[in-house]
Order: C-alpha cells, then sequence, then structure tokens
C-alpha cells in the first residue's frame, strides 16, 4: 500500500513528469480508472499532449505523423483523446472512385497483387480474359490518390514471369512475392525480391531479383495466403500440383540485408482445414489471423482462427463465438476477399464471393483487441464476449465498389485509408459465357470517417 502522510498518499505527490511516465505504461481501461481518483490525475491524463504520446505508443509513430499532415491538409484541429476514441470505436467509411491520370492505368485483372511500400502503390500480374496471365508491373504514388487521380507507370514486363494467385508482403522497404499459377496451369515456388527507386526528381522506378532461397522451399501452389510477421514471411494452404488444397504453413527467414533467404515448414500438432482463397493478417507480436476460404470440397468458409507462430511449439486455435443471439453478428461465408490491417489495429474486410459465386460489396472490421490470448495448449478458444464487439459492418458512404472477388487491397503507411482494386465482377452473360464472369480494372480509395 502506498505511504500516507498528513492524509495524502505518496502517490499524489509525485513529480508531474513521473506520473506521466507511469499512466504512459498502463492500458487505455486502467488510465481511465486512474483518472478518477483524484482531480490531478484526472488534469494530467485528460491532456492533449497526454493523449498524443498515448496515440503514437498504440496507434504508430508513423501512423500519427499521416495524420496529423491529413488533418493539417484540411484545416482540422486534432483532439488527441477524441482521436483515439473514433479510431477504434468508427462505424462508416468513405469510398471515392480513382481515375487513371490521361486515361493510363493497368488493364482489368483479378487474383494479382497490390502493396504499398515506400509510399508507392506497386501492382503485378493477375489473371485476365480468356484465361490468360499477365506479367506488368505497374506503380504510382500512394499520396495521389487523395485528388482520387493515379499516375501509373507501367515498369516492365516478363520478370517476374506472368503468373495470378501469387502472394505478395511487404518486408521493410521490399516486396517479397512467392507461387502462383501460370495460364497452362502450373504452380510455382520461386521467391522474388522486389525494390522500390525513388529518384531526387521524384521519379520511381522498381526491380526485381530471383531469391537464392537454397534446396528447401514450400511444395509449388498458387490461390495460397501470405502475410508479413515482422521481418519474416508467413504462407499458408492454397492449390498444390495435383489440384487439391492444401493446409501446410511455412515461414521465409530474410537474411544479408534480403540478398538471401530460407524457408522452413511450421509444423504444429493442429491445422487449420486445408483451403484456397483465404487471408492471413498479421495482428502484431507472434500473431496472425486467418479467415474464410474455400475448402476441399468446395464448401465456402467463414470461421477465424488464431496462428500463434512464435515460441518452441507453434500452434493454431480456432476462435468461437457464441452468436446464437446475435443476429448478423459474424460476415458471410467468402472466398476470394480481401482483409487488410488498418489504423488501430484492426482488420478490414471487403468483398469477396460464396459458394454460389454470389459477390459481395459489404465492409466489415474485426477488432483482435477482444480475442482471447493463447494462455494454454488449446486449440479451440471459445470467448463470451459479444461477437458484435469483434465483428462491426460499416456503413458506407461515397461511391461504393460494385460487388466483387479476387480483387486486392492494401493501407497506406498510417492505416487511414485503403486502396482496392481489380477483381472479378458480375458481367454481362454471353451465349459462350455460362457464367457471366466479367475482370475490373477500377481502383478506388476507402477512406476510414474518423
Amino acid at each position: 500500500m502506498a505511504e500516507v502522510t498528513n492524509g495524502k498518499s505518496s502517490i499524489t505527490r509525485l513529480a508531474h513528469d513521473h506520473v506521466f511516465y507511469i499512466l504512459h505504461l498502463l492500458p487505455v481501461e486502467s488510465i481511465l480508472c486512474f483518472s478518477m481518483t483524484c482531480k490531478r490525475f484526472r488534469a494530467i491524463s485528460s491532456s492533449d499532449g497526454f493523449w498524443q504520446s498515448i496515440c503514437r505508443r498504440d496507434l504508430g509513430s508513423s501512423s500519427v505523423d499521416d495524420l496529423v499532415a491529413s488533418y493539417e491538409a484540411e484545416c482540422r484541429k486534432i483532439h488527441w483523446k477524441k482521436l483515439y476514441q473514433q479510431v477504434l470505436q468508427f462505424e462508416s467509411v468513405l469510398c471515392a472512385r480513382l481515375a487513371g491520370k490521361d486515361g493510363i492505368s493497368p488493364r482489368p485483372r483479378a487474383s494479382h497483387s497490390l502493396n504499398c511500400v515506400s509510399n508507392c502503390l506497386v501492382l503485378f500480374g493477375g489473371g485476365c480474359e480468356g484465361g490468360r496471365h499477365l506479367d506488368d508491373t505497374w506503380i504510382a504514388h500512394a499520396e495521389s490518390g487523395f485528388q482520387h487521380v493515379l499516375l501509373w507507370q507501367k515498369i516492365n514486363s516478363g520478370v517476374p514471369t506472368g503468373r495470378f494467385g501469387q502472394s505478395c508482403n511487404v518486408i521493410g522497404d521490399r516486396l517479397v512475392l512467392f507461387g502462383g499459377i501460370n495460364d497452362s496451369g502450373m504452380r510455382q515456388n520461386d521467391t522474388w525480391i522486389g525494390n522500390v527507386i525513388c529518384d531526387d526528381k521524384q521519379e520511381i522506378n522498381l526491380s526485381w531479383r530471383l531469391l537464392n532461397v537454397g534446396p528447401n522451399a514450400p511444395p509449388p501452389r498458387g490461390a495460397h495466403a501470405g502475410c508479413c510477421v515482422g521481418e519474416k514471411m508467413v504462407i499458408h494452404g492454397g492449390i498444390g500440383l495435383d489440384g487439391s488444397r492444401l493446409n501446410d504453413s511455412w515461414l521465409l527467414d530474410l537474411r544479408d540485408d534480403g540478398r538471401s533467404a530460407t524457408w522452413h515448414e511450421i509444423v504444429t500438432l493442429v491445422s487449420s482445414p486445408a483451403r484456397s482463397g483465404h487471408t492471413l493478417t498479421w495482428i502484431g507480436g507472434n500473431l496472425v489471423i486467418l479467415f474464410g476460404g474455400r475448402g476441399n470440397g468446395y464448401e465456402v468458409h467463414n470461421d477465424l482462427w488464431l496462428f500463434n507462430i512464435g515460441g518452441e511449439y507453434p500452434e493454431w486455435a480456432k476462435l468461437i463465438c457464441d452468436t446464437a443471439n446475435v443476429p448478423d453478428a459474424v460476415p458471410d461465408p467468402r472466398v476470394g476477399h480481401s482483409a487488410t490491417l488498418i489504423l488501430g489495429g484492426q482488420v478490414l474486410i471487403c468483398g469477396g464471393e460464396d459458394s454460389q459465386m454470389h459477390r459481395k460489396d459489404d465492409f466489415w472490421v474485426l477488432d483482435p483487441s477482444v480475442i482471447p490470448a493463447i494462455k494454454t495448449r488449446s486449440h479451440v478458444l471459445n470467448f463470451k464476449r459479444s461477437s458484435r464487439k469483434m465483428w462491426k459492418r460499416m456503413k458506407v458512404e461515397g461511391h461504393l465498389p460494385s460487388r466483387r472477388s479476387f480483387h486486392r487491397a492494401c493501407a497506406n503507411q498510417s492505416g487511414h485509408c485503403v486502396y482496392i482494386s481489380g477483381g472479378m465482377v458480375d458481367g454481362v452473360t454471353q451465349p459462350t459465357e455460362a457464367l457471366g464472369l466479367g475482370f475490373d480494372g477500377d481502383a478506388y480509395l476507402v477512406k476510414l470517417l474518423l
């Protein structure tokens, strides 16, 4: 207990900077409780400077810097405590269609890759009409999207070789691409590094290089899922050489400043069922979230798995929450959706299609902070918190993107905005096109309304 002298606890006599430091170590719920103990603590914990430091702690300094620049450009003043609450409680997104300057933009495609690295959008490959693959790389300054125009530049073709259904993730200031399927149906298992180069004239370029990974590599596949985990990359599942779906997991460890790397399989006692067209999203530390996808029986899932790749024994755990009394509490089953880590450590889910190829145009946000930690070697995590707190369906303002699947999405550096590109959309059914499939070339900017 704190020492009491002359009716005052010793903690109340701490210097201002000491109290500030202590509060800065606490979770937000504890800060709010602490602030109710006396007027002095309430004043310190309500100050704008204190909440700016909490925003930097929890949202990241680079995200906060980008938000400051955005607010200054709009001549808006930031109230930091209110901003923190808005990030965690926002309920709407604003969508805007992005035009290509002078009508120049990548051709319609799906199952390509789209990433934001060094403040640049990089688009590669994908599939297009006729079942053909593409081998082109396009690049644009991400900031230009705020003016609803993208200045796309076609960088090169042929390297890497054409493919669709590859994974491509950002590690540091590099792109790491793995696998995919070409238009002959051949699965790949090569690994490529992409480096973005910006010169003093603000001109941008990108070079691809085949990465030396040694003799051990994942079996060839496409339509798998992948994400970065700090300075490493993890992949899972996909469609293998014989057309069956996989449930294995592999980790890529870069070495020598990205000049070489090694793959090793992550062996677990239990894994999520085999699938393709699902998503993996890093949510911090050693934790990855898996959502959705298509199984070996062509069933489409909306299950949620937590993958802890750290420690001596990596493990999967299925997340189960009772939704019997909460209608429309979770997203419908889907495959070919996107899942993007956004501001506040939340995950934005967009689109996809169900088992009947009915495409979707909805947006959902998953809050990983309500997911219980794996404290025991349990492969199922049941928790009683309302799934409505874990999942929120977003209201949409502006130009709603058409229903689509196998599009691609990525967030800007702050996580405040998400870019969406391409995908499969409902086309005009012709006698030779029984399914009425169409490829889309549109790009959209999705902004969190805070």
